[in-house]
């Protein structure tokens, strides 16, 4: 039986003016059909590269890759774009691009159908099916600017599987979601991949049927906080213990870190940094209003982190843009730094936020077109900071190396540990973040969490992140659930 996927030998190099990036180096592997396959690895190591290259999206720079027996490298423009509408699949991490604004999410769904010539009634069946899988029958009117992150993100996982596809490739398609509305994800793909003869690839953080760590030129990558807590410096040993491969430091002599969250836990706490008092926040008028916040009290005190959780769509977005004073309550009073935002005009809420305020939202918003330090010495420059702390923040989120890579080259992952590096350099008052580990590996993950812990407790900045990662749940002082 041929292969659904079958891999050799594959190569991707990024030409850029700072020189040559190899994304991927000689990977090989094989897929059959109906199987479940997840890729791991940490951010930058090519997961990504590698299910776009799948998907048709990008070309290898040498090596093979087939099909259902045809081979990418050498189909046609024409041909290409009917193998993407007809054979694959692909939820893009970047899933707002792929939701058109004035669509709602049953016309979202339904689209590729209706693309494909599908009966109207058809394609309204299949797509009322998706949703009902995926826990938003109740949405289907909703459009893309009426949903949370969440919830879009599942609209993409569901019209990427509207058309059956044989192959289906999914670019961490539960980074933002809660357990519950994540495991209605994968149930909805494992329904599609048993009952239709579908193959599924997957960037993710579990374990599938089997499991490929992708790493770089032979060896495997590990991050600089995983390597830093174990002791392991300049060089390490391996030993095979059953089916496990066992890494350890090769230098007697150095002590392993014990996990940084702990530390400087009894620190005192006695100030107010934010609170909320009855704040409710109402989307749209009249029959089409929603009800995103309802009379939520709430304080942030300095030097802790608080994770606020909940299920996708009940609020929590919402919370740190009217802490930040990117958005106005319908009712009740918001206080950040002895200050009533919901008083302030636009101008002067943009002068709280550039003074006081760290923002790290789910979209990185990074120039492109600088390097990571770059990107990071700008924010510290508009706060009239000094840039020296720039390269520091950088290696604290294990970006040593990349720091003068342009941002363009960097992974989702990387580029979502530059914007919390800008953030931090500044060491503000008041950091809020959104879903600041959704597109880390755990390792990284881990080292977040305690970069924040460590801000809170050295410089008092009181820390709000709104999370379903237990990683950083788990290190959290506080947690505030949204129902």
């Amino acid at each position: 039986m041929t292969p659904a996927v079958e891999v050799r030998d594959l190569f991707r190099v990024h030409q850029t003016p700072e020189g040559d990036a190899a994304a991927l180096q000689g990977l090989s592997l094989v897929v059959r059909e109906q199987e479940v396959v997840s890729v791991l690895g940490p951010s930058g190591s090519g997961k990504s590269t590698l299910l776009r290259i799948l998907a048709g999206l990008d070309r290898p720079s040498a090596g093979s890759v087939r099909v259902f027996g045809t081979e990418l490298g050498k189909l046609p423009a024409a041909d290409v774009g009917r193998y993407r509408t007809s054979t694959v699949g692909y939820a893009d991490q970047h899933y707002a691009r792929a939701l058109s604004p004035e669509l709602t999410a049953r016309e979202l769904v339904a689209l590729e159908l209706g693309l494909a010539g599908a009966p109207r009634l058809v394609r309204t069946r299949r797509a009322d099916e998706l949703l009902e899988r995926v826990g938003l029958a109740n949405r289907r009117d909703a459009h893309p600017s009426e949903l949370s992150g969440g919830e879009q993100q599942r609209i993409a996982v569901a019209a990427s599987l509207a058309h059956r596809p044989r192959l289906f490739l999914a670019d961490e398609p539960t980074g933002e979601l809660d357990a519950a509305s994540a495991a209605l994800v994968y149930e909805t793909i494992v329904v599609r991949i048993r009952d239709g003869r579908v193959s599924e690839e997957s960037a993710r953080a579990d374990g599938g049927d089997e499991s490929i760590v992708v790493g770089r030129g032979g060896w495997l990558r590990l991050p600089e906080e995983l390597l830093r807590r174990s002791g392991i410096r300049e060089h390490a040993t391996a030993r095979l213990d059953g089916r496990e491969i066992r890494v350890s430091s090769a230098d007697a002599d150095l002590v392993p870190e014990t996990a940084p969250a702990e530390q400087h836990r009894q620190r005192v706490v006695d100030r107010t940094a934010a609170r909320l008092q009855g704040v409710t926040k109402v989307y749209g008028a009249g029959a089409s209003a929603r009800t995103a916040l309802d009379a939520v009290d709430a304080e942030f005190r300095a030097g802790t982190v608080t994770a606020v959780t909940g299920p996708s769509g009940s609020g929590k977005t919402t919370l740190l843009h009217l802490l930040a004073g990117l958005e106005l309550p319908t009712a009740g009073t918001i206080d950040v730094l002895g200050t009533n935002v919901g008083t302030l005009d636009r101008a002067r809420r943009a002068a709280v936020r550039r003074s006081h305020i760290g923002y790290v939202g789910q979209q990185p918003g990074l120039i492109s077109t600088m390097s990571a330090v770059e990107n990071v010495e700008l924010a510290l420059a508009l706060r009239r900071r000094a840039r020296d702390s720039a390269r520091e923040a950088l290696v604290a989120v294990g970006l040593e190396e990349r720091a003068d890579q342009r941002v363009s080259r960097l992974s989702t992952g990387e580029r979502g540990r530059v914007a919390i590096a800008r953030a931090v350099a500044a060491r503000p008052e008041l950091l809020l973040a959104d879903e600041p580990t959704s597109r880390l590996d755990q390792a990284n993950a881990l080292a977040v969490g305690a970069l924040l812990v460590n801000l809170a407790r050295e410089s008092g900045t009181a820390v709000v992140c709104a999370t379903h990662d237990p990683v950083l749940i788990e290190q959290a002082d506080e947690v505030l659930q949204l129902a």
